[in-house]
């Protein structure tokens, strides 16, 4: 969709580890920042970007690993995730957000209210789960990648992330998704997979004291929407929505998503003011 390179500043999150990011506009609107699943780039999110650029000023990045972000070298963790986040605030000198993230981002997020709450007004967990596993189906798709690279994931990627109703329906960008999975480094992917594989977050949930709104996919095989109610069990304040869609609900349901995530916003704001 959008072409986005000029608007891209690389932060330095930890020394010689720069991410990829685009920063909010000026004005008095809230902050929400945007994480991506594990496979994807910033541009996930260019949809409900678009939909919503009038309402909110978005921060948006690719996960260390992905898109125009380094590839450190070593093992990744859910925390090296959750301090990038908090990085990156720093650097943008933006206080407090609602955190938004879908799948990994959403397990990120969990982190983050864990441990990070005083930045956060608010999370929204999009098609995630507390925990993910067995921990052997992600290093499957390490060990996969490593051995014949992304394009041996594609296929099945994009039929876990999209319904054949969407698939048909919207090819282009379909295909873009597709290339977006497939232009992801290989070991950022299978150091992600690596986080996916060894969190769990669930003994932590109740921890979270900010307001959390939980959205599920119909469709979704990853995270359906009994992990969403999962979440909504362990949380102390958490709702939940399921839309039509599979596991990328941003896109493939996303003025549903943007309108849920305009509406929580408002909620949360109500609150504080």
């Amino acid at each position: 969709m959008s072409n986005l390179a000029t608007q891209i500043e690389h932060i330095e999150v930890e020394p010689g580890v720069h991410l990829a990011v685009q920063g909010p506009t000026s004005s008095d609107k809230p902050v929400v920042m945007l994480s991506n699943s594990v496979g994807a780039a910033m541009g996930m999110w260019d949809e409900v970007v678009e939909h919503l650029s009038g309402e909110l000023r978005f921060i948006r990045y690719d996960t260390r690993g992905h898109g125009r972000s380094d590839v450190p070298s070593g093992a990744c963790t859910i925390a090296h995730l959750g301090r990038d986040a908090i990085a990156i605030l720093d650097a943008m000198k933006v206080q407090r957000a609602i955190f938004c993230g879908l799948s990994l981002g959403g397990l990120t997020g969990q982190w983050l209210g864990v441990n990070e709450a005083r930045r956060f007004d608010g999370l929204v967990l999009a098609n995630t789960a507390a925990n993910f596993p067995p921990a052997s189906m992600w290093q499957q798709r390490a060990d996969a990648v490593r051995a014949d690279g992304m394009t041996v994931l594609v296929k099945p990627t994009i039929e876990r992330w999209f319904t054949e109703r969407f698939r048909t329906s919207d090819k282009a960008r379909t295909q873009e998704i597709a290339e977006m999975f497939a232009a992801t480094p290989v070991e950022g992917y299978a150091a992600c997979c690596g986080v996916l594989a060894s969190s769990d977050l669930e003994p932590n949930l109740h921890q979270i004291a900010c307001p959390v709104r939980v959205i599920c996919g119909a469709h979704d095989p990853s995270t359906p929407p009994s992990r969403g109610e999962e979440l909504v069990a362990g949380l102390r304040e958490g709702t939940m929505v399921t839309l039509d869609a599979a596991h990328i609900s941003a896109v493939e349901a996303s003025r549903a998503f943007a309108d849920e995530l305009l509406a929580f916003v408002r909620h949360v704001a109500s609150r504080t003011n």
